[in-house]
Order: structure tokens, then C-alpha cells, then sequence
């Protein structure tokens, strides 16, 4: 999908992003209690953080409406949401510290550069993230998939893999012991 600059959609995001960005550093520059966390960043998401949920501060977005985060999320400080193409977050995933993850990009030709590209990214249940981890726009993290902390993540990863690297390649297949 595509965002030009000065069009009435680009205009409503910016609305949403001035309000959203007072609330980002509203969190960021007080102590608060995990409820409260949870609670801030609902107002920033629009929808509810459940409360097995924790998310460590700092904590960074945006845009905020397109981020979906599931039930018993981890998610360890300095992680960056570039969320305005859609970020689908699951149950149980772990996010390490320092985490990007885009869902935008700039376009290539120089005359257009800067208008969006917009590519949701999911990560699926019970993936996890190592710290320094940056996933690129349009990228699927499948159930299980460990992501090696300091990797970039510009092809999706399949179900139950560990990738690591620049860019990630798979280096090994996670084996459930109960099919051993």
C-alpha cells in the first residue's frame, strides 16, 4: 500500500500521530506502574492491553493505531514500533531489548522519496525476539521462530526456525521433545 504526502489519509495520520506522540512521552517520562503502562499504551493503540501483558520502558511508536499486541506479550525496553503499515503482534512472543520492528519504508525513486510504502509484519505465537533485532516491512515471523539477537529480518521466517545474521538465514529447526 501506498501513503503520499499531503493527501487527506496522510493528514489524518499526523492528527492521530501529534496526539499519540504527546502520550509516548507522557510514558516515557514517568514512572509507572505495569497497570498504567498497559493503560497508556491502549490509549496509544486503541485497544486493550491485556493484562498479562508487560512492557518495559522505554518504550517507542510511531504511530500506535496499527499496532496489535496479544495476551502474555513480553516486551523488554528501547523497543521501536514503526507501525503505520500494520504490526500483529501474537500470544506468548517475547521481544527483546532494543527491538525495530518496520512496517513502513521510503520509496526508492528519488523523486518520490518521501511518500510510503506500507507492509504489515506478523509475529506469531511463542516467537521471540533477541535484543538488537530489526524486522523489516512485509515480514511474517512464524509460531515458534527464534530470531537471534543483532539479526535483521528481511524474509519471513518459517515456523519453529532459528535465524540469525545480516540478513537472517535459518541456522537450525526447533524440535518439539513431546514428537522426540
Amino acid at each position: 500500500m501506498k501513503m503520499d504526502l499531503g493527501t487527506a489519509a496522510y493528514d489524518q495520520v499526523e492528527a492521530v500521530n501529534a496526539r499519540n506522540q504527546q502520550l509516548v512521552q507522557a510514558l516515557n517520562t514517568g514512572a509507572h506502574s505495569q497497570s498504567e503502562i498497559n493503560a497508556l499504551v491502549s490509549q496509544i493503540t486503541n485497544e486493550r492491553i491485556d493484562p498479562t501483558t508487560e512492557i518495559r520502558l522505554p518504550f517507542w511508536t510511531d504511530f500506535g493505531r496499527n499496532l496489535h499486541i496479544g495476551k502474555q506479550v513480553f516486551i523488554n525496553s528501547g523497543s521501536m514500533f514503526t507501525d503505520l503499515g500494520g504490526i500483529y503482534i501474537g500470544d506468548h512472543v517475547l521481544i527483546g531489548p532494543n527491538v525495530t520492528i518496520a512496517s513502513v519504508n521510503h520509496r526508492i525513486e528519488p523523486a518520490e522519496r518521501r511518500n510510503l510504502e506500507l507492509q504489515p509484519v506478523y509475529i506469531h505465537d511463542n516467537a521471540w525476539l533477541g535484543a538488537n533485532v530489526t524486522v523489516t516491512p512485509g515480514v511474517t515471523i512464524g509460531v515458534n521462530a527464534i530470531v537471534a539477537a543483532g539479526a535483521v529480518v528481511t524474509r519471513n521466517v518459517a515456523a519453529n526456525r532459528v535465524v540469525a545474521g545480516v540478513p537472517a538465514r535459518m541456522i537450525k529447526i526447533i524440535k518439539d521433545k513431546e514428537q522426540d
